[in-house]
């Protein structure tokens, strides 16, 4: 009865830092994989681990017992294909040297979740899991510390708002009360995690080359874009605007509302003149055009408008704004509001039926056939 003394590493570092291919079976292929393992990392627990499995199967040994060490370590970047290629590999040793128990040893919580896969195959005796020693001291947290003050993407992310928070706390002290204050740092270190947290950063980053490379390609969607900005400028001040004209007393909730009636109109022309540069560029890549780009301005278009009609319903009813008027007739506030409504649903199945019928290879067929007409 052989007892087959397995070392997991489900997270596949052994096999990504000593190219080895895996499972690495018997007492001095494994020895010898230690070896390389610590070569390429001395700090990595699986050394601990792999150790443990020999002490493990050499005490076994000395017992007078048939044992066998071996090493799975996962081969995949996601987690099923590496519990798979772990399932394969153990597949393998039961082939190759038929045990009749298996001890599991294990240097994380992680690794013990191969426990059923093991089960699935084997008896199990026992599950060892190695805790290094140095871990609970004084001494490894200062290493840690250490290693953690060295790195300088940790350092700029963490240490960088932490220290301007700890800078303005005196101020925003001396200025407001404790909890404005402290309602303002939180909102500091969120807004700091939110901007790493999202890549905000490596966006940024970006943004200078994503210029460079359109303006080189003669992108219209540059024009546009900008265009789009001044009309979003445009909207929020007549929107701002808009506000000077209502009493002091007026409810937050119907300034915000008269602020979107006037700015709608606007915004709405701000990204139906963005999607529609998106939309010529599409047309100049020359590729087909996919759907999406263009139903974008039907749905900037139909987005506007029940905005608008929404706006301009609630004013209404607060007596801020009159009774739509269209060829002398009057609409009610009702009325008025499903007239927009309904106008943003026919804008959007426009798009829809247009995108269907047009989009892909159908727009470019029209195309290369507008091109072979001017040719002829």
């Amino acid at each position: 009865m052989t007892t087959l003394v397995l070392c997991v590493d489900r997270s596949g570092d052994i096999g990504r830092k000593t190219n080895v291919p895996m499972p690495v079976a018997g007492w001095e292929a494994v020895r010898s994989l230690v070896t390389d393992v610590g070569l390429a990392d001395p700090e990595d627990a699986s050394v601990n681990c792999i150790l443990e499995a020999l002490s493990v199967a050499r005490n076994l040994r000395d017992e007078r017992e048939e044992a066998v060490v071996a090493v799975v370590s996962g081969s995949s970047e996601n987690r099923v294909g590496g519990d798979q290629s772990i399932a394969s590999q153990l597949d393998e040793l039961v082939e190759r040297y038929d045990p009749s128990s298996a001890i599991l040893v294990v240097d994380s919580a992680e690794d013990e979740r191969v426990v059923p896969i093991v089960e699935s195959r084997l008896a199990i005796d026992s599950v060892d899991r190695v805790v290094v020693r140095q871990a609970r001291d004084i001494e490894s947290t200062y290493y840690l510390l250490k290693q953690f003050l060295a790195d300088e993407e940790l350092r700029s992310t963490v240490l960088v708002p932490l220290g301007i928070a700890l800078l303005l706390l005196p101020a925003l002290l001396l200025r407001f009360s404790p909890g404005v204050a402290l309602a303002g740092l939180a909102a500091l270190l969120g807004g700091a995690l939110l901007y790493k947290g999202l890549a905000i950063d490596e966006w940024l980053a970006d943004v200078p080359d994503r210029v460079r490379e359109a303006l080189y390609a003669g992108k219209v969607s540059i024009v546009t874009y900008v265009v789009a900005a001044g009309l979003s400028l445009v909207g929020a001040f007549f929107g701002a605007l808009s506000l000077s004209g209502l009493p002091g007393s007026t409810p937050v909730l119907v300034e915000a509302m008269r602020f979107t009636y006037a700015a709608v109109p606007w915004l709405g022309g701000a990204a139906l003149t963005a999607s529609m540069g998106r939309l010529l560029d599409e047309v100049i890549r020359d590729e087909g055009v996919r759907s999406h780009f263009l139903n974008l301005p039907f749905v900037a278009v139909a987005v506007g408008l029940v905005v608008r009609g929404f706006a301009g319903y609630f004013l209404e009813q607060e007596g801020i704004l009159g009774p739509l008027v269209v060829a002398e007739i009057a609409f009610a506030p009702n009325q008025r509001l499903a007239v927009f409504i309904a106008l943003g649903i026919a804008v959007s199945l426009v798009g829809v039926k247009v995108a269907s019928d047009v989009g892909g290879d159908a727009l470019e067929d029209v195309i290369e056939g507008a091109d072979e007409r001017g040719e002829s």
